[in-house]
């Protein structure tokens, strides 16, 4: 045995399909015929405009990020998703404390993995995991950090220890739970996942994410993650040239994610899950890139 319980993992293993069950509402991603079109919007200042937006867009799925789990967000959620109809695929929560998305705080800042950081979003994770259970979300999505490279890093044991644990909560509650991509390489992900040896872990692969952060390129990264992929966010980008930098987000079709090819991979996979649109600027052009974004899209997936 190593120093992660190996053979648990591999009992655990034998029931990875089961775990794909415990989407709920009998609405499993394996039992979908084909892609349904999203959006991820921020829901914590106005769920009712949030969800409006994604309406609006004519996308009947979204994933919503929230950060304060209050009755009264809870109500407020409730009648967005029942005044627009829409099915809310995962729950994003990423606080509290500062997130900089950049090569030299990132590491510092974002997810599970900072020790200054982590009980406080260990403990966020499973408030966001209860909140999303009573309002029948079938995941939780967050990005876990930048996940040592290296397995001998004490930081990747103790990052594992956390993962865990929320990964046992949201599993309590009959959840998925989704790892974003972008800040480790795929099989540094892959590495976690089967360290963590829980049926429920899953990958909601950011298209753009791996790019930006020169990781990979998604394509590559279905080789290595594709049979744990059940969440998508459509978003596209350049490689980063400068290296305090992120790459530059661009519009879908733009950049170097090569959604044809993506496309043609994630249904050779059988993958029918959400494919959820991400454009992360501000302002009308965020809208009208969204909806050629949605076209774009449509004429690809048939």
């Amino acid at each position: 045995m190593t120093t992660f319980d190996r053979r648990n993992f591999l009992k655990l293993s034998v029931a990875t399909a089961a775990g794909a069950a415990l989407w709920q509402n009998g609405t499993l991603a394996e039992e979908r015929k084909t892609m349904r079109l999203g959006l991820i919007v921020y829901a914590e200042n106005d769920p009712d405009a949030a969800l409006r937006k994604v309406h609006d867009a004519g996308l009947p799925t979204a994933q919503i990020s929230l950060e304060s789990f209050t009755s009264e967000m809870f109500e407020k959620v409730r009648r967005a998703i029942d005044q627009y109809g829409i099915e809310v695929t995962a729950l994003n929560s990423s606080g509290p404390g500062p997130l900089v998305y950049d090569f030299y705080h990132g590491p510092e800042t974002i997810g599970i993995v900072p020790r200054q950081y982590r009980r406080a979003r260990i403990e966020q994770l499973k408030k966001a995991s209860d909140f999303a259970k009573q309002l029948s979300i079938p995941a939780i999505h967050t990005h876990c950090g930048f996940i040592p490279e290296n397995p001998n890093d004490p930081l990747y044991k103790e990052a594992i220890e956390g993962i865990t644990e929320v990964v046992s909560h949201v599993r309590s509650n009959g959840q998925i739970f989704l790892f974003e991509t972008g800040q480790e390489t795929p099989i540094t992900l892959l590495r976690a996942i089967e360290d963590v040896g829980l049926d429920n872990q899953r990958v909601n692969l950011d298209t753009a994410n791996l790019i930006l952060y020169g990781k990979g390129n998604p394509v590559d990264a279905l080789d290595v993650l594709g049979k744990y992929v059940a969440g998508l966010h459509a978003k596209d980008g350049l490689f980063p040239t400068d290296p305090k930098t992120l790459g530059e987000e661009v519009r879908i079709g733009e950049g170097k994610a090569n959604f044809p090819v993506l496309i043609k991979r994630l249904k050779q996979l059988n993958y029918a899950g959400p494919v959820t649109i991400e454009r992360e600027i501000s302002g009308p052009k965020q809208m009208e890139d969204i909806r050629k974004s949605k076209a774009y899209l449509e004429r690809l997936i048939g």
